[in-house]
This record gives structure tokens, sequence and C-alpha cells, in this order.
């Protein structure tokens, strides 16, 4: 059990002040890793002699510093260095979380089929109507969500996309087993706005913060679109990287 720790009251100096200080000094010195899991508001309240109204002020204000990150229904964590995530003619999740020492993974977390409306054939360069496979995919980089992301494709070009996909994780092992063996991003356009209640649920972040927002479309070799995505992405957990050359 955790030893109370003893706060001067006397010193000038606000309690939950105090409390902030005495915690981001225990994270840096390592008591609680990269990553960690910060013990309950409760716990916390008890060890500082106060309530959790205090405690509560003292994580928002390491919260705002990007010391702590709080996971919505999971709790606050110790938060992790900024992914830095390269935008530019080759972006492949995997390659770039595997590049940080860090293990990367794609979830699927829905799948239909729709007609092409005005949007996705112009970005396809496709005939309206043309059916498509939309995507809702999960990536995750040590167990922490990052980006949600709605793709979709030209259904008659990878029939089996939704259980390629399912099996591996990985966008580009999906259209490899479809005989697209490469591709380029043609462009992204970065955009931002407030999370939704669905994408605020799959990235574990509270309703209201904000979420980087990138449209891409990917070519296969022959220049030919195979691909046109919509990602959301964590604004405190990833650093975008233009390319100089974009």
């Amino acid at each position: 059990m955790t030893k109370n720790t003893i706060l001067d009251r006397s010193a000038g100096i606000a309690v939950w002040r105090q409390i902030m200080e005495t915690l981001k000094a225990e994270i840096v010195s390592g008591r609680f890793e990269e990553g960690s899991r910060l013990p309950p508001e409760a716990e916390l309240a008890v060890r500082f002699g106060v309530n959790r109204h205090t405690v509560r002020r003292a994580i928002a204000a390491l919260t705002a510093e990007g010391v702590l990150r709080a996971d919505q229904g999971r709790g606050t964590f110790v938060a992790s260095a900024p992914l830095n995530y390269p935008i530019g003619p080759r972006t492949r999740f995997s390659e770039i979380v595997s590049g940080q020492d860090r293990s990367p993974s794609g979830r699927l977390i829905g799948s239909a089929l729709e007609e092409a409306d005005a949007l996705l054939a112009q970005q396809l360069e496709l005939p309206l109507g043309t059916m498509l496979i939309r995507l809702e995919t999960l990536r995750v980089a040590d167990g922490i969500p990052m980006i949600v992301g709605t793709g979709w494709f030209e259904q008659s070009r990878v029939p089996n996309f939704v259980a390629d996909y399912a099996e591996s994780g990985s966008i580009t092992k999906a259209l490899q087993k479809a005989g697209i063996d490469d591709y380029r991003r043609k462009e992204s356009r970065i955009t931002a706005e407030l999370v939704d209640a669905r994408d605020a649920q799959q990235l574990g972040i509270p309703l209201g913060q904000p979420v980087m927002v990138v449209e891409s479309v990917n070519l296969d070799m022959s220049g030919k679109p195979i691909q046109y995505t919509r990602a959301r992405a964590a604004a405190d957990r990833i650093q975008l990287v233009v390319n100089g050359e974009i």
C-alpha cells in the first residue's frame, strides 16, 4: 500500500498544485512508467488526505500539459511521447509504428457494401453506383488506440478484402492478396474536428476533444486509385510529419 504523502498547507501553494507537482516528479523519476495507469482518484485522495475534487483538478492540469492521458472508461495513464507519423508518398502504419520500437496492430470494427456516391466516384475515378467495400478499422500502437479509419475500395478488384484484412490486420497485406503488390499516396488533406461519440468510444477519449482528420487517396503502381480513406487520429497521441517534398 502506498504511504500517505503529507502536504504543506501553510506553504502558500494551492493543495491541488502540490499534488500535481508531486505526481509530475514521480513520473519524471520513473515511479510511474510511460504508459502505466495512475492509481484511481479515490486512492490518491486517501494518499494525499484530500477530497476527490482536489485530486481531479491536479490530474486535469497534468492532462492539459500532456503528462497524463485520460482514456474514457479505462482510467488515466502516463502519456507516451506522441507517435511521429510521416505523411508522404509511402505511408504505412505498421512500418511507421515498428520503426519507432512500438508494436502495431489493426482491428476490423465494421464493414459494408455500398454504392459509390458523387464524392466516392470522383475520388476513386469510378462511375456513380459502382459497388464498393467500406472498411472500418482501428489502428493501435502498443495497445493504445491511435486512428479510426474508414476506407473505400472497389469490390470487383478486392472481393475478399474484408476477410483478408480481418486475418492480417494490415491494409498492405490484404491488398497483396488481391494482387496489388504495392501502392503510393496520391494526396493527403489534413483538417481537424471535434470527436463524435462513436470515435470517442473507439479511441477512448472524452467527447469534445479534437481529432486530426486525414483524407487520402492511394494509387496502384499504374496510377489507378485503389483506396479512398478518411482517418481520424487522436490529436494528443500522433504528431503528423509532412514531407518537405509534398
